[in-house]
This record gives structure tokens, C-alpha cells and sequence, in this order.
């Protein structure tokens, strides 16, 4: 079976117009904000996407999801952010552009037929971490770094392909040294930083997980999210591991596969709404 391909990702295009809207000064904060027919509110899914944060991905690869959850009823608010790279990317400032775009949504509200209350994250391999760690600053274990300011709140976090240890993703040179690279240094170096931002750190989030991962990943290992979902499991979150046993790493973020379901289900699921 051949699996889909990055390449195939770019090559399609979605025909749809997002909004292009900014959350802050800088050139790359931003949104693409995808609306459903209708006239709403509607609820919404923080889109966050991959690409080992690093500079040369952007959100372009990601918009078929975003505007398939369009297409089925749910806006899709999708983040670009200063990546390793960029000026100002990695500690902290990757972060702090997540939480601040996600945090946005309440002032989209006031002028978009957009549901505040009904919100989750999902995110695509280095995005699904960012969208685990977007769920922890609300609803983690008291931590008051997490905790800062006043953090949109989930219903839960669809993590697809999501990297969910970044200590482990050092050791195993997941994304190359991409992880060491966001967070300025390895873990025995910076190890508040890797307790601070890596899923499998934060745990127990205190909200509902969605994870979904391809057999077939060979960029992001099924083990390392096997692992976390035990560790979740154990620490009392509610957690759900599909694997999708002819997928790659793309299959996830593309609606004409065979994944495409399952993916959203799980939005559809975590929002309360008919699949």
C-alpha cells in the first residue's frame, strides 16, 4: 500500500479562502480562520500544525484539515507561529505565540459567529505536542507557570501524529535534534524547560485526549505514544489510542483518506456534537 506523501499534502489544493487574521505584531502571528455555513456560532478547533517546528513549514500543509472540519460544521482557527528559526521562535517564544493565538479566539468572537465555549486543540505531530501543551496551561496539575494569565479553556485535544515526550524525542533523534533545538539545549542541560513544555511532564492535563496515530509512522515512533497513553491512563486523564494500521505520518492531516473519519470523530466527540 502506498502511503501518502508531504509532497502529495502540498500538492493539493482545498479551494477555499480562509481569513487571514493577526494576533500580534509580529509578521507571523497569525491566523487562517475557516468558517462553517451558517450562521452559527459555531464551535471551534484550534488547528496547530506540524513540521518539527521548524521554520521552513508553515501552515499551508495543513490547511486540507482545516478546511475539511469547516465542511463539517466546525470552525478551524489555524495558527502559524515563530518556529526554531525564526526570530523570536523556540523558548519561549513559540509557546507564548500558541497560547496567545489560541487565547485570540475570545476577541474573534466578538466579531465572528464563533462558539468560546465550545473549543478544542488539534495539532499534527510537532503540533500535536503544542496542542497537549496548550491543554495542559488550563487544566494541568497546580503549576502556576501553566496557569499565567486567564488560558482559553478545552474540551478536550485531538493530538494526531503528536511527538509527546520531548526528552525521548532527544534521545531517539525524533525530528533529528529539532526537540533539543526548541528547547534551547538536551534535557540534562535545560531540564525545566522540558518539564515545563513536554506532554508526558505535565501529565496528569485533567482533560479528555484524543490520540491518533498511523503503524506505518516512521517519523513519529507508535511506541513513544503507546507509552504516554499507559502514563496518561495511569495519572487518571481520560485518554484513547486509535491506530490506524495502513497509515503513515501524512494519512492524518489528509481528508481523502482512510483516517479521515476517525479524526473527525474525535473532534465531533470531544465537542459533543453528531459526527
Amino acid at each position: 500500500m502506498r502511503n501518502v506523501t508531504f509532497g502529495e499534502i502540498l500538492a493539493h489544493t482545498t479551494g477555499t479562502t480562509p481569513e487571514r487574521l493577526a494576533y500580534g505584531e509580529d509578521h507571523l502571528q497569525f491566523g487562517h480562520l475557516y468558517l462553517p455555513e451558517g450562521a452559527g456560532p459555531h464551535p471551534v478547533a484550534i488547528v496547530i500544525h506540524g513540521g518539527c517546528w521548524l521554520a521552513e513549514y508553515d501552515l499551508g500543509h495543513i490547511s486540507h484539515l482545516a478546511a475539511a472540519l469547516a465542511g463539517a460544521g466546525v470552525a478551524a482557527w489555524s495558527l502559524e507561529y515563530r518556529r526554531v528559526g525564526d526570530p523570536g521562535g523556540g523558548w519561549p517564544g513559540t509557546f507564548e505565540d500558541v497560547a496567545r493565538g489560541a487565547d485570540h479566539l475570545r476577541e474573534l468572537a466578538d466579531t465572528h459567529p464563533l462558539d468560546p465555549d465550545r473549543v478544542v486543540a488539534i495539532g499534527h505531530s510537532a503540533g500535536g505536542h503544542l496542542a497537549l501543551w496548550l491543554g495542559s496551561r488550563a487544566y494541568g496539575a497546580s503549576e502556576g507557570s501553566r496557569r499565567s494569565g486567564n488560558p482559553i479553556r478545552l474540551r478536550g485535544v485531538v493530538s494526531l501524529a503528536g511527538i509527546t515526550d520531548l526528552g525521548r524525542a532527544v534521545s531517539e533523534e525524533v525530528c533529528g535534534d529539532a526537540a533539543g533545538q526548541l528547547l534551547g539545549g538536551a534535557p540534562a542541560r535545560v531540564p525545566e524547560r522540558y518539564r515545563r513544555s513536554s506532554p508526558l511532564d505535565l501529565l496528569p492535563l485533567g482533560l479528555p485526549q484524543r490520540l491518533i496515530h498511523g503503524a506505518r509512522d516512521e517519523i513519529v515512533p507508535l511506541a513513544m505514544v503507546e507509552d504516554y497513553r499507559a502514563a496518561a491512563t495511569r495519572a487518571g486523564d481520560d485518554v484513547r489510542l486509535v491506530v490506524a494500521a495502513d497509515a503513515a505520518h501524512f494519512e492524518l492531516i489528509a481528508p481523502w483518506s482512510e483516517v479521515w473519519p476517525d479524526v473527525r470523530e474525535a473532534v465531533m466527540e470531544l465537542l459533543g456534537e453528531e459526527p
